[in-house]
């Protein structure tokens, strides 16, 4: 086998890893990863609001809007008047949000955050720099992207 056709099978290894996470977190909590990972940011700081969430996940507004939007809807957050700034929406976890947390499965971020951490720093900067290139190749180096590993996420978002 070439070198090409093993770099194409790690890539695919990858977009199936996230694929079956994802399966196994909607089954498990009924959420995708995106939607676990702003749980979490809400419930590390008790309150939050959306641009603090979208800065924070490296992604645009709009999406976090969205993410919020259907979390509200499944009663895991609630949205209020901030009472510091008037103009601003603080979010916070209701009972059932904390749960939904509870019932998650170890996040795929976060078993390859630990290992990544573990890497020599060449290692990482290697790590890094191939990834970085594998997206420019593919041309996803300008898609708005999250540290959050969700490949089902990404699909609703490009057709909507």
């Amino acid at each position: 086998m070439d070198r090409t056709d093993t770099s194409l099978i790690a890539i695919r290894r990858i977009l199936r890893a996230t694929e079956l996470y994802g399966r196994e977190l909607a089954r498990a909590a009924g959420l995708t990863a995106a939607q676990i990972r702003v749980l979490q940011v809400i419930a590390e700081t008790g309150i939050s609001n959306p641009t603090a969430i979208a800065t924070r996940m490296g992604v645009s507004q709009a999406t976090i809007t969205a993410l919020i939007d259907r979390l509200q809807a499944k009663g895991l957050v609630q949205r209020e008047r901030s009472l510091r700034d008037r103009r601003q929406t603080d979010l916070t976890l209701t009972p059932e949000g904390r749960a939904a947390i509870d019932r998650a499965p170890d996040a795929l971020q976060q078993r390859y955050v630990k290992q990544f951490e573990a890497l020599e720093d060449w290692e990482q900067s290697m790590i890094v720099a191939a990834l970085e290139r594998v997206a420019a190749m593919l041309g996803a180096d300008q898609i708005d992207a999250s540290p959050v590993l969700d490949h089902g996420e990404i699909r609703r978002e490009e057709r909507g």
